[in-house]
C-alpha cells in the first residue's frame, strides 16, 4: 500500500496556508515518489485542501467534495458535514482510505470517513504520517514567533522531514489570497 505524507494548515490573522511534503512510500521501506503534489485549490480558489492516504481515494473524495461545495455555494462547514455523512453511509466510499484537510478564510477542518469533521481550537491542523511532528513544531512557532502562516507551514514541514521517515523536504504550499 502507498503511504507517507504530511499535510498541515495554519491560519494566522487573515493569512491561511496549507502545505504538504512530496513523499509517497510503498510499504514500510521504499520511497516510491518524492515529488507528489497532494494539495488543491477548490471552489474558484476560495478553499485550499490537502490529503493523506491513498491517492486514488483522495481524488475520489476531492471530486465529491467539489460537488458538495457547489451544492452549498462554497459553504465549507456545510459541504464538509455533507461529505462526511455520505462518506460514512455510502458502501463504496466507506472503503476509501484517506483524510482531507480543508480550509477557507474562517475555518480549518479535518474530514474523515468515520463521519468526523473536526475544527481545531488553535487554527492549526495536520494529517498524515508526520502530522504529530509538524503539528508540534507549528504550535511552538505559532506561539513563540511572529512568522506568517506560510512560514509556519514551511518550517513545521521541514522539522517533520528531519524526524519522520515518511516525510520529505519537497514541500508544496498553497495560500488563500487576501
Amino acid at each position: 500500500m502507498f503511504e507517507g505524507t504530511t499535510i498541515i494548515a495554519v491560519r494566522r490573522g487573515d493569512q491561511v496556508a496549507i502545505g504538504g511534503d512530496g513523499q509517497i512510500t510503498l510499504g514500510e521501506k521504499t520511497v516510491f515518489k518524492a515529488t507528489a503534489n497532494k494539495l488543491r485549490k477548490l471552489y474558484s480558489g476560495k478553499i485550499i485542501a490537502g490529503f493523506a492516504g491513498s491517492v486514488a481515494d483522495a481524488f475520489t473524495l476531492f471530486e465529491r467534495f467539489e460537488k458538495k461545495l457547489a451544492e452549498h455555494r462554497g459553504n465549507l462547514l456545510r459541504a464538509s458535514v455533507e461529505l462526511a455523512k455520505d462518506w460514512r453511509s455510502d458502501r463504496v466510499l466507506q472503503k476509501l482510505e484517506a483524510l482531507l484537510l480543508v480550509a477557507d478564510k474562517e475555518h480549518i477542518l479535518v474530514i474523515s470517513g468515520s463521519g468526523e469533521v473536526i475544527e481545531p481550537d488553535d487554527n492549526i491542523a495536520s494529517v498524515g504520517s508526520g502530522s504529530g511532528y509538524a503539528l508540534s513544531s507549528a504550535r511552538a512557532l505559532y506561539k513563540h514567533t511572529d512568522l506568517s502562516a506560510k512560514e509556519i507551514v514551511e518550517e513545521s514541514l521541514r522539522f517533520a522531514a528531519e524526524i519522520c521517515v515518511f516525510t520529505n523536504d519537497h514541500i508544496s504550499i498553497l495560500e488563500l489570497e487576501g
